[in-house]
């Protein structure tokens, strides 16, 4: 039996958790061989680098593509995915995959996408087929027409692909791997490490053995002029809690500049907020304190997602998510401190919900080896009708 070449795209730091489990499983599969690219912000420490992470996990990284431009501008976005293109063509003319997998809706996956179609390599999407606000969508849909195999994570996913004329024979409900993290830290939900100890942060000495919030927001492309704005009125209303936070940083979006300037600002401003702020954690560990949080504030697709699953109470604010399926933990509030200090009390009140397996059954990572070891994806498709 020959074994196949399966070259993973990480482009980002959540994109780690998000296909971790898959890693393993593709990694321990006696019919594929792993092939570990990691790119873009993934790489860089201002944004929290997942290389440790990645390493400390057992795996090896074959190839690392450094493609992000300074700026966090649209401008600078669309050159990265250039820039991707021709480096990523690069590691993959080195590595010679049989199939290449990229992960959700960034734009530097399009970049991944661009150049593996353009060199006949068969491309596995997973995640596609979600609907959200942003220049996500427009990103993830073109991705799913570049892709040979779909791997999706919900049912209403998979109806859309089928309906935006992809082939249902390529088309497997898999579920989200990160729903595999969560599903272990919702059967041993323990913090067993300090925060402070492990990852530092700057800000309020947090006691995680004390009541919590979390926030995680990151700037809307398409809304990037505003992201200083956004933030400010977020930081208000979870300083007006009085609860202590944990606060991570933004993505590298365009408007991560505006987002980080409203942070800096906010905390010269009032440096004894009880906020901490955390450039990155482990997803494991990630998990586990948002599975403890009071709850979690902000944008980011974690509170739709795994903490559907875990059924932690959300306050989704603005669009970034906008019509993305999720559970009845998630309440959404505008770009405005009130509207935000209303839902952020609601939730306070409400406490945890039932959990919610909209993304998966905590069983994805091996579903998706299991698939890439048996398919023979096309990379002639023809719209199906």
């Amino acid at each position: 039996m020959s074994i196949k070449k399966v070259c993973v795209v990480i482009t980002a730091r959540p994109s780690y958790s998000r296909i971790k489990t898959a890693l393993t499983e593709i990694k321990n599969h006696p019919g594929l061989q792993l092939q570990l690219v990691i790119a873009a912000s993934a790489l860089l420490d201002r944004y929290g680098s997942v290389v440790d992470f990645i390493e400390k996990d057992g795996f090896k990284i074959n190839e690392k593509v450094f493609m992000v431009l300074e700026g966090t501008s649209p401008a600078t976005m669309a050159k990265t995915t250039g820039l991707g293109i021709l480096e990523l063509a690069t590691a993959f003319d080195n590595l010679k995959p049989d199939l290449v997998v990229t992960v959700a809706d960034r734009y530097e996956t399009m970049a991944t996408a661009i150049a593996a179609s353009y060199m006949n390599i068969p491309l596995v999407h997973i995640q596609g087929g979600e609907v959200t606000g942003s220049i996500d969508e427009k990103v993830r849909h073109s991705i799913t027409k570049l892709a040979d195999l779909h791997l999706v994570a919900s049912d209403d996913a998979y109806n859309r692909l089928i309906k935006m004329g992809e082939y249902p024979d390529s088309v497997f409900v898999t579920g989200c791997p990160s729903i595999d993290i969560a599903k272990e830290v919702s059967l041993s939900s323990d913090i067993d490490f300090d925060p402070i100890q492990k990852y530092g942060g700057v800000g309020f000495p947090v006691d995680l053995a004390k009541p919590y919030l979390m926030v995680m927001q990151h700037p809307v492309t398409t809304e990037h002029k505003e992201a200083f704005f956004q933030v400010s009125q977020t930081l208000e209303a979870v300083h007006k809690t009085n609860i202590q936070t944990l606060w991570f940083w933004p993505n590298v979006d365009a408007g991560a500049d505006g987002t980080s300037s409203g942070i800096r600002n906010f905390r010269e401003v009032n440096p004894n907020a009880k906020i901490r702020f955390f450039k990155n954690m482990d997803g494991l560990d990630f998990l586990k304190v948002s599975n403890n949080t009071l709850c979690l504030i902000g944008n980011s697709s974690v509170g739709i997602r795994e903490c559907s699953f875990l059924g932690v109470p959300v306050v989704n604010i603005g669009s970034r998510q906008n019509r993305r399926e999720r559970g009845p933990n998630v309440m959404d509030a505008s770009y405005d401190a009130t509207s935000i200090s209303i839902a952020i009390e609601t939730q306070l009140k409400n406490g945890k919900y039932p959990g919610a397996p909209i993304y998966g059954d905590g069983n994805s990572g091996k579903r998706i080896a299991d698939i890439l070891s048996k398919c023979d994806p096309k990379t002639n498709k023809t719209i199906s009708y």
